[in-house]
Order: C-alpha cells, then sequence, then structure tokens
C-alpha cells in the first residue's frame, strides 16, 4: 500500500536540526523582560525633544539614546521574526512579534520629530557641529542624513506617516498568512508506493523530479489553490502597490521606484540598464530553451520542464553534512578564517535544517549585531538546488559575521550589496562542482545547473524587475490593479521572456501572485545586479591573488560605511555601467554553447 510522507510538527524535530537562539535570548522569559526594560525606555525620547540642535553634545546624546532604542528593537525583532518562521500558524510567537510590532510603531511615533529637528538645524551650525569631536561616531549618519531633507515632513506629518506603521504592513502580513498557513496543496504521488505533501518546498522538488507526470501533476495541482484564492491574492498585491505609492507620493518622490532606490543611492540608470540588457539578450534564452526541448526530446517544452536537470537520470543526493563539507571545500579560496567560522556555524546550530509543519517555506539568513547570523532552510538532500541555497544563505551570514567587525550604525549593509556576498558563494560552489566532475555527463549536469542559477537569477529576476515597474506605473497613473490586469501585464512578459516556441499553460500568469519579494517593493533587481558583480569578483579573485581576495573580504567587512556602489567599486566592479551585466549574460550565453557541445 502506498504511505504517504508526513511532515514532522515543531516539537518531534531533532533539536540538533534546529537552531539554537541562545544568542539572542536563552528563553522567552528573558525575551519578555528585555522587552519590557525596552518599552520603558521609550518615554526617553521626550527628554532630548526639542534639543538636538542646542549643541554637538546634544545632539550626541540624542543620537545615541535613539542607536539604543533602535539596537534593543533590533534583538528582540529578530528573535520575534524567527520564533514565528518556526511554526507561523503558532498564536503565541504571532502573539509575540505583533507586540513587538505595536510597541516599534509606538517607538517611531515618539521619534518621529528626530529627522525634522535634525534637518531643521541650520547648515552652518551643522558644519560647526560635525567638526566636533563628539560627533565623529555619527558624522557618515549626519551627512547620510542630509539627502533626506526634501522628502522629510514636518514634525506632526512624521508622527502620523509613524502611526500609521503596523496598518502599512497590512497587505504583507494578510499574503504571509495565506502563503505559510492556509493554502493547502493536497498530497502527490511521487513514484511507486510514495506520497508526499505539496508544499512550497516539495513543490520545488517536485519540479526537478526526473518524471514529467509528477512535474505536471504537481504544476497544475499547486496553481489550482492560487486559482481558487486569486482574488484575495491580487487584492493584497493591489494593496500593497498603493501603499508603496502613497507613501512614495507622500514623502515627494517621483515614483515609487525612485523613493526605493533613493536610500541605496543608486541612479535609476542602473536598474534601466539592467532591463535593456537583458532583454537584448534574450533570443540566446530562447536558444537555451530550445536546447532544452531537443535534449530532453520533448514535443513542446513548459515551465514545468525548465527546473528538472537536462540530464534528469544523473542522481544527486547529498545529505546536509555532505552539502556543508562540498560549501566549505568550495569557498577555500576565501581563507581559514572564512572557512572555519562557517563550519563551526553550520556545523554548530546557526542554521534550522529541515522542514516541518507550519514552516516558513523558502530560506534566508537572519540575525542581528548582537546575535549569531542564522540560517532557515527547507533543506531536503535529493535536491541539488538546496546545496547551492545553503552555499547563498552562508554568504549572507559570513557578510554579516565579518561587517559586526564596524560600529552598529555601519555594520547593517544593504541589500543591493548583501546579493553579491551570496551569489559570489554559488559561483565558487559551481566552479568546484565542475571541476571535480567525473565525466563529461557530469559536467554537463553542473554547466546545467550554473545556466539555470544565470536564468532564474539575472533572467527571470529581471522579468520580475520589469513586472514591478509596470503595475507600479499603472497605479501612479490611477489605473486599477484587478486580477484581469495583473495576469494581462505578467502574460505579457512571459511572452517575451520565455520566447514564441515556449508552451505557456494559462496558470502560469498567476505566478505573479505568488512572489513574496513584490511585498518589498524594487527588492528583486538586486538579484540579477548582485550575481553580475559576483560573476566579475569571482572571476577576479579566482585569477588573481592576495590584493584580490583581501579586496573582496574587505568587502564583506566594510558593512554600509560607504554607498554601495563605492563598496563594489573598492572590491573591483563598477556597476554603474551596463558592462558587469553584459559580461554575464554573455558568459551564459557561452555556457548554453558549451552544454550544447557537450549534449
Amino acid at each position: 500500500m502506498a504511505t504517504t510522507e508526513r511532515l514532522p510538527t515543531r516539537p518531534e524535530v531533532a533539536p540538533a536540526d534546529t537552531w539554537d537562539l541562545a544568542s539572542l535570548y536563552p528563553t522567552d522569559a528573558a525575551w519578555e523582560a528585555d522587552f519590557a526594560a525596552w518599552e520603558a525606555t521609550i518615554p526617553g525620547y521626550a527628554g532630548h525633544k526639542g534639543k538636538l540642535g542646542a549643541s554637538a553634545a546634544a545632539l550626541r546624546a540624542g543620537l545615541d539614546f535613539d542607536l539604543g532604542v533602535e539596537r534593543a528593537a533590533d534583538r528582540l525583532g529578530t528573535y520575534a521574526f524567527l520564533r514565528t518562521t518556526e511554526d507561523v500558524a503558532c498564536g503565541p510567537y504571532q502573539g509575540m512579534k505583533a507586540r513587538f510590532v505595536g510597541v516599534a510603531a509606538k517607538a517611531a511615533e515618539a521619534g518621529s520629530y528626530f529627522r525634522p529637528e535634525v534637518l531643521a538645524i541650520p547648515e552652518a551650525t551643522m558644519t560647526a557641529y560635525l567638526a566636533s569631536p563628539d560627533l565623529a561616531p555619527h558624522r557618515l549618519t549626519l551627512d547620510r542624513l542630509q539627502r533626506f531633507k526634501p522628502h522629510t515632513l514636518s514634525e506632526a506629518e512624521e508622527r502620523v506617516l509613524a502611526l500609521a506603521t503596523e496598518t502599512g504592513q497590512t497587505a504583507h502580513n494578510v499574503f504571509d498568512q495565506l502563503l505559510d498557513a492556509d493554502l493547502k496543496f493536497g498530497t502527490i504521488e511521487v513514484g511507486p508506493g510514495k506520497t508526499i505533501e505539496l508544499t512550497h518546498g516539495s513543490y520545488m522538488q517536485c519540479l526537478e523530479h526526473p518524471d514529467r507526470a509528477v512535474r505536471k501533476t504537481a504544476f497544475h495541482q499547486y496553481y489550482a489553490e492560487y486559482t481558487d484564492h486569486a482574488n484575495t491574492l491580487a487584492a493584497t498585491l493591489a494593496g500593497s502597490v498603493k501603499q508603496d505609492v502613497f507613501t512614495a507620493r507622500v514623502r515627494n518622490y517621483p515614483s515609487a521606484r525612485a523613493a526605493a532606490m533613493f536610500p541605496d543611492n543608486v541612479p535609476a540608470t542602473v536598474y534601466d540598464n539592467l532591463l535593456i540588457a537583458v532583454r537584448n539578450k534574450l533570443p540566446a534564452v530562447h536558444k537555451y530553451y530550445d536546447l532544452r526541448q531537443r535534449a530532453m526530446k520533448l514535443d513542446a517544452v513548459h515551465f514545468y520542464d525548465v527546473y528538472v536537470p537536462i540530464l534528469s537520470d544523473i542522481e544527486k543526493t547529498t545529505p546536509w553534512d555532505a552539502g556543508v563539507e562540498l560549501v566549505i571545500d568550495s569557498l577555500s579560496i576565501l581563507g581559514s578564517d572564512y572557512t572555519n567560522a562557517l563550519t563551526k556555524g553550520l556545523r554548530g546550530r546557526w542554521c534550522d535544517r529541515y522542514e516541518n509543519k507550519g514552516k516558513h517555506s523558502g530560506a534566508f539568513s537572519s540575525g542581528c549585531y548582537d546575535s549569531d547570523p542564522y540560517i532557515l532552510m527547507n533543506y531536503k538532500p535529493e535536491v541539488l538546488d538546496n546545496v547551492y541555497t545553503l552555499a547563498h544563505e552562508a554568504g549572507h551570514s559570513m557578510h554579516s559575521y565579518y561587517s559586526k567587525g564596524q560600529p552598529y550604525q555601519y555594520s547593517a549593509y544593504t541589500i543591493f550589496v548583501a546579493e553579491v556576498a551570496s551569489t559570489f558563494n554559488e559561483q565558487f560552489l559551481g566552479r568546484h562542482l565542475v571541476k571535480h566532475a567525473t565525466s563529461d555527463r557530469e559536467k554537463a549536469y553542473f554547466l546545467n545547473r550554473e545556466i539555470d542559477d544565470i536564468r532564474r537569477t539575472i533572467i527571470r529576476q529581471t522579468m520580475f524587475a520589469e513586472f514591478e515597474t509596470v503595475i507600479h506605473d499603472l497605479a501612479e497613473r490611477n489605473e486599477p490593479l484587478t486580477l484581469d490586469a495583473l495576469k494581462a501585464e505578467y502574460k505579457k512578459l512571459l511572452d517575451a521572456y520565455f520566447g514564441p516556441r515556449f508552451a505557456l499553460d494559462d496558470e502560469l500568469a498567476l505566478e505573479c501572485l505568488r512572489i513574496p519579494h513584490f511585498y518589498r517593493a524594487f527588492y528583486v533587481y538586486k538579484y540579477a545586479t548582485g550575481l553580475s558583480a559576483a560573476i566579475a569578483l569571482a572571476d577576479r579573485v579566482a585569477t588573481g591573488g592576495k590584493p584580490e581576495l583581501d579586496a573582496y573580504l574587505n568587502f564583506l567587512k566594510a558593512g554600509s560605511s560607504k554607498d554601495p556602489l563605492d563598496l563594489l567599486r573598492d572590491a573591483g566592479v563598477d556597476m554603474s555601467t551596463p558592462a558587469p551585466v553584459e559580461a554575464a549574460l554573455t558568459r551564459f550565453e557561452t555556457l548554453v554553447d558549451e552544454l550544447d557541445a557537450l549534449l
């Protein structure tokens, strides 16, 4: 008789396979005590109100206080967030997170006078203050703050926006609950006598299954659930986009995209160069789909045919310990300090390893200045992609590990550079596997994986980035973001990016409703620029010597001590030009030709 594999509940998971959050708080009770103490400090904002411009010392005192509140909030919020991801249906931890968000909103309200009051200090006075040793630790913060002067409102207006913090997260919260708690995809037979629960994690496992019938069934069964909830999901996405547009307009940005890119000081040309470069190379992408169809002997290539390895008869099962060893070995070029720290973390309890019932889908790295850099995985040994995901998240965690050498206020690197550190690791893992391939077929298998990595991270994320631009433009023109409108715009992009000979199933237009990153607007383009920079830096480190390696490690250690584009220039790549993206896409084209020759 067939058996169904049941996901364990959280209490059933072996502690050794979970993260140890003791570097944050040893117990929930310790969190509660710190939470109460933090909440009690918030009225202290009143003591600095109206005094920030009085002297350099007064400004320093106010900045130190604000930084202390923020640092405590980071620790509390990280713990609450990580606990909720263990089982998103767990009421007590959802309550913990909600309480934190509520008090954080009060803190934002209490300190809402801060930015307008600092920006009201006359320029000559601020120049004199900045010359004082008192403000040396905050000089860069204050310099950056001046950029926001045109987008900072009055104290009363800033207070209103702070009060709206919680309600502004409603669309995202509803989406998260639908995605991780309420959507049920049933079970699916993946082999003789073997049935598994279809989840976000196992869906990707099914798309890599060598049996096309399993892939096809999983695809249609998965999207049937999205079809049943399509109107609700469209409404939540529309609400999130409208929130972005509202915030941008209130803060006097020309567009939601401009508002999202402003904090990183990244010009719009970087975004536009990416879209143009990828559009220009779409014929190479279509050529790759044709190669897939031919090599796999398919009548037509569908979306459920693009994640399975072309040589699907080569099976790769990589248990956790073997996956860790592969990642560490592939990164040996980065030196023993890097690999020893990472080994200790991955073989220890930085990582929550396996899927359990209700666990947050996907993978991420998360921590704070005062904690270990934790990793959430839903690791499946039979999915090679999960080894790459582990290398990716390890890149984020080691970036966090090194950036803590900066003062707290300059340790939190931006997403723009974060995606460089993560995909850099994936580059070295892929090259390591190709180098140690035992046959031409195995080499082709790994080349296929690198091609798919570029396709998914540069091509696919650029399509997402273009979709975000389109739907925000529609909202800014006050055109309704209905379900039909969202699907129609996404379908146009699917047609362009997958090409005329790709068989597009109707359900694929619903994909736009299931992408979590759309709730952090204009985020996904950084995956594409990040991998482009990572390919350039990996080439530089692999072919260079100690200066090139030191430049990369110094990049990891720099945190946010410079703007993202300046950090990358120091490391050896200039992302203000289209050259790195074009070079990455040329590499894609070369790899496709190399794979074609091997097959």
